[in-house]
């Protein structure tokens, strides 16, 4: 066991050669310490180590940094992904909410002319709002959302702010299928409004505009003229705009003038539309005229003070009374 431990050569051994070595150590750790306070050789000794140290620090933790570096890339990635695609929703989002209350701003609108115009004709009219489209094949129609249980009945007329747009064809309980004035199988009564001139004007084909085969030939009609509803026939009331004169030529026969006219109503964008319904009649018997005849203080009289007129004298003015020589007593 003894062999064991001087063979192990311990740096503080008990005997007198460690002590010694110890001293040793002492001292040149206190001569170093001097040298170092003085000169700073140590510091300088620790520079230099850093200087070729730090090389190495580095390599070993490019794999770390790298890894970071790729962590922090992506993570900034996947985040202005996602803050874009939110961008980009909340953009979509303010579109469709500025086209919304650019769509509301003019259904307002549209409706403020409904409103004007239903002030200012003076008549029972109903609103109606546009719920189905039914343009085929030379048949062109809307639906609208009122029926038999709001007192819709066949062959009312329909008009918008601008002008008429057509008649009822049929009514169901809650809704009521409108034929256009455009539908090649509706005619309206029309007439001209600087001439005068009535004729009829029937839908086209096409369902964007009106013809007007039947005009004589010596009738004033020109480009521009506006087309009014007559009043024959007593479906439409007179007086609403129809449409307006684009085309006049003369019918491939000779015999008549062909006009075509375009729509006044807005047929392909109006949503809301009014329905008018009859007029109510007077019940019983006129009221009595007025009488009509010269003033009572100038009317002649009849000998004994009576007035011709079949009025006595104390129905005349008290300042005005007839005396009994046909004079005028002051």
């Amino acid at each position: 066991m003894a062999r064991a431990r001087d063979e192990s050569s311990p740096l503080f051994a008990g005997n007198a050669a460690g002590t010694l070595r110890l001293i040793g150590y002492l001292a040149l750790a206190l001569v170093l310490m001097v040298l170092d306070q003085r000169n700073g050789w140590l510091w300088r000794l620790r520079d230099t180590a850093a200087v070729v140290v730090e090389p190495v620090y580095r390599l070993a933790g490019l794999p770390a940094a790298g890894i970071h570096s790729l962590s922090a890339a992506f993570g900034d990635r996947q985040q202005l992904t996602e803050q874009n695609q939110r961008l980009r929703q909340d953009l979509l989002l303010a579109n469709a909410k500025l086209n919304q209350m650019a769509a509301v701003a003019q259904q307002n609108q549209r409706l403020k002319q409904l409103l004007d115009t239903r002030n200012s004709l003076g008549l029972k009219v109903q609103l109606a709002r546009v719920v189905g489209v039914d343009l085929g094949a030379y048949r062109y129609r809307i639906m609208l959302n009122v029926g038999a249980r709001e007192g819709v009945k066949p062959g009312q007329p329909v008009i918008d702010a601008h002008g008429v747009m057509g008649q009822v064809r049929e009514v169901l309980p809650t809704t009521s299928v409108v034929m256009l004035i455009t539908d090649p199988s509706d005619a309206i009564p029309v007439v001209v409004a600087r001439s005068g001139l009535r004729t009829v004007a029937y839908g086209s084909r096409d369902g964007a505009q009106l013809s007007l085969p039947n005009i004589p030939l010596a009738a004033d009609v020109r480009v521009g003229d506006q087309l009014l509803t007559s009043g024959v026939g007593g479906r439409f009331p007179p007086g609403f705009p129809v449409g307006r004169i684009s085309h006049v030529a003369p019918a491939a026969t000779g015999m008549f003038l062909v006009a075509q006219a375009r729509p006044a109503a807005d047929i392909n964008r109006s949503d809301e539309v009014l329905l008018l319904h009859d007029q109510a009649e007077p019940d019983g018997p006129p009221a009595p005229a007025a009488p009509v005849g010269p003033p009572l203080d100038l009317a002649p009289t009849a000998p004994g003070g009576s007035a011709k007129s079949g009025l006595t004298a104390a129905t005349a003015p008290a300042t005005h009374r007839p005396s009994s020589t046909g004079g005028v007593r002051r």
